[in-house]
């Protein structure tokens, strides 16, 4: 087997080489290059020590030394360069105490986590794999490095891994590692949000978000996102949906693109839904007020799992305005709409719109999509035109109407609003002079 190895990479691997040093590549590059993948890092590792890593290169960065790493910079870009270790007991569930330097690569493939990552590779003498990776690589498995209980004792957040990288790979879990996820799922509790933020966005953008379906059956959501258990248990009972809350949610995440908003939008827009839900004499489940209702529980859980600020606002106002209906199929009312939803959001409420449609009653999704199709067309136009459909389109700003005597204050925005909403209605009165005439007509 033959890997092309980056330049700089094969540079640094032949500098540690000549100094009389054993050095590959490692991880997840190997398990990439493997599978036709392009790695986005080229980690290496050597028995050289980092004092004798840092020795040999010009620019390098203690990243991690105290755990043997050292980045080597060459022309700009950072490589990872680490040296073989033995990891000591694991005081909090996520990091060893102290690691032991070893002069065996052996050693060292043996703390890693997954059979797939615990593969190395130089030119010299090819690939290095003690674990049966190359096999589990050729049976599309995620298979533990010996016994799944140790490894997960050791590193809580492999237990999220496991499943992220049968997400991302399209991979199975190989059987006594499935049962080691669901058995120390609750050890997720000692991980931090932020790091369980990241793989659950991993996971999301991948190409297999429906892969969260293994986070319910294991345990692992009733740990990281108890919330979305309650939407698994709760049955929709209308014409709407055939399936329940959670199964529907699951259903549309492969329905928008990897985008980490509006995988997140897809998770969380109904997830209000058993707060509201309410069934009629006759049967039927009705779910009033659920938009808003789950936009309070995206905020609470972004918030929790420690996602930025823009993050949380778009995703909490994407799946406020998810299932609105109102749109009339006319300029007009498309305008509205945009008006209503707003113009930065449109094009995604539209994604999330249709997503949305495709995970409910095939019988009755139909009509739906054509009449989101109709929007659609309408809302092209209207781009087409150029017709006004935010403040930005406005032909007056702020400064145009303080400079025609208009006080600065709140009211301005106010003014300004009300501009918009009459340009919406009649864009051909979207030029300046009218726009200041009617203002002061306003005030």
């Amino acid at each position: 087997m033959q890997i092309q190895i980056p330049e700089k990479a094969r540079r640094i691997i032949a500098a540690l080489s000549d100094a009389g040093y054993e050095a590959y590549i490692v991880g997840g590059c190997v398990r990439d290059a493997i599978l036709g993948r392009e790695p986005s890092d080229w980690d290496i590792t050597t028995n050289a020590k980092p004092e004798e890593v840092k020795a040999l290169f010009q620019r390098t960065v203690d990243t991690g030394i105290r755990h043997g790493t050292v980045t080597v910079l060459l022309g700009g870009e950072g490589f990872e360069v680490t040296t073989y270790r033995i990891d000591g007991e694991y005081q909090d569930g996520r990091h060893p105490k102290q690691v032991t330097f070893t002069p065996s690569l052996l050693e060292d493939l043996k703390r890693r986590d997954f059979t797939v990552n615990a593969m190395a590779y130089n030119e010299s003498l090819g690939l290095i794999d003690a674990f049966g990776g190359l096999r589990d690589l050729e049976d599309r498995r995620i298979r533990c490095v010996g016994d799944p209980g140790e490894r997960f004792s050791e590193d809580a957040l492999r237990i999220l891994r496991a499943v992220r990288f049968a997400a991302q790979l399209d991979f199975s879990i190989e059987a006594k590692t499935l049962e080691a996820v669901g058995r120390f799922a609750p050890r997720l509790s000692r991980i931090s949000a932020e790091r369980i933020q990241a793989e659950v966005v991993k996971l999301l953008t991948s190409d297999h978000p429906e892969a969260w379906r293994i986070l319910y059956e294991t345990g692992i959501t009733a740990v990281i996102l108890p919330e979305f258990d309650v939407c698994m248990e709760t049955p929709q009972e209308n014409a709407h949906h055939c399936f329940s809350v959670g199964e529907h949610i699951l259903r549309t995440l492969p329905e928008v693109e990897p985008d980490k908003v509006l995988r997140l939008t897809m998770l969380f827009h109904d997830m209000g839904k058993p707060r509201v839900r309410v069934r009629d004499g006759e049967g039927t489940d009705h779910f009033i007020r659920h938009g808003e209702v789950s936009e309070e529980i995206a905020g609470t859980v972004l918030r929790r799992l420690k996602f930025d600020n823009d993050t949380v606002r778009r995703v909490r106002h994407l799946v406020r305005v998810h299932d609105y209906l109102q749109i009339a199929h006319t300029p007009r009312g498309v305008r509205r709409a945009v008006f209503r939803i707003g113009e930065d959001y449109f094009p995604d409420y539209l994604k999330v719109r249709r997503a949305d449609i495709l995970a409910q009653n095939p019988q009755g999704a139909r009509e739906k999509l054509k009449s989101l199709a109709e929007v659609e067309r309408l809302y092209r136009q209207e781009l087409e035109e150029q017709n006004c459909l935010s403040l930005k389109d406005l032909a007056v700003t702020g400064r145009d109407l303080i400079e025609a005597g208009m006080p600065a204050g709140p009211g301005l925005g106010s003014t300004l609003a009300g501009l918009l909403e009459l340009v919406i209605e009649n864009p051909e009165c979207n030029t300046k002079e009218y726009l200041l005439k009617a203002a002061f007509k306003q005030a």
